[in-house]
């Protein structure tokens, strides 16, 4: 199995290591990947963000899996982008990595839902938002 691990912090870098001790991992590559992905992985110089490198990469080399870590391009719909092109990735769709790309829609689905969350609000203007901090009561 070829596998390709999108990003290049630590989480990634323990994905690529977990991966690389499955049987059926033949080939694992990582991008852009960091120092610590070199050792285990073949590092490709292609950004997280480049969706379109990503996926050209995936089709041409025939991966058989994509893991995607960072929260950014699965907020940008790559594991969409992905299944268009009948590319399997592990991650969230858009659709359901808003609720951590968004801290404001995170907290309105919490709301409507009755689940427990920490007091917030949003603000577009400061005074408002200093006014608002201003009141707040903190434990002691």
């Amino acid at each position: 199995m070829k596998i390709l691990v999108i990003g290049s912090g630590g989480r990634e870098h323990a994905l690529a290591w977990k991966l690389s001790q499955s049987p059926h991992a033949e080939r694992i590559f990582c991008a852009p990947g960091n120092a610590g992905t070199a050792e285990i992985t073949e590092n490709i110089a292609i950004s997280a963000s480049d969706l379109e490198t990503l996926v050209r990469f995936a089709k041409e080399n025939r991966i058989d899996l994509t893991v995607i870590g960072p929260d950014d391009p699965l907020a940008a719909g790559i594991v969409d982008l992905f299944a268009a092109e009948r590319l399997r990735a592990f991650g969230p769709t858009k659709s359901a990595a808003r609720i951590e790309a968004s801290k404001i829609f995170a907290k309105e689905l919490m709301r409507s839902q009755k689940i427990p969350t920490a007091e917030a609000r949003t603000f577009s203007d400061s005074s408002a938002a200093l006014h608002y901090c201003e009141r707040l009561k903190f434990p002691s």
